[in-house]
């Protein structure tokens, strides 16, 4: 199994949900969130804002499923702009379901 987190934009993030819904990926988990990347931030005239707002999506799946995933992220966030977000993917170990004690997704 693997984790799949992606910041992303936050006028982005239901496009992606839905999609990821529509290919059958409904359990996730997102949160508000606040960052910069590489830039830094951005100018807007004499303005710096150092922390913009970013949603952080964050999903387990199998791991023959990620690359399926990955490319749904990548259709439905990708602007072209900076800042369009990262996704991150980790192994997980172990999954335990809080109510019922039992191991597995």
């Amino acid at each position: 199994m693997k984790m799949v987190r992606a910041v992303l934009r936050p006028e982005n993030t239901e496009l992606v949900v839905d999609a990821l819904a529509a290919a059958g990926f409904v359990a996730l988990t997102k949160v508000q969130a606040f960052g910069r990347g590489k830039q830094k931030g951005i100018d807007s005239g004499n303005v710096h804002y150092d922390e913009l707002p970013k949603n952080l999506l964050m999903l387990v799946v199998e791991d023959e499923h990620v690359p399926q995933v990955l490319e749904i992220v990548q259709q439905h966030a990708k602007t072209g702009n900076f800042g369009d977000g990262k996704v991150f993917v980790s192994p997980v170990e172990t999954v335990f379901t809080i109510r019922t004690g039992q191991e597995g997704v």
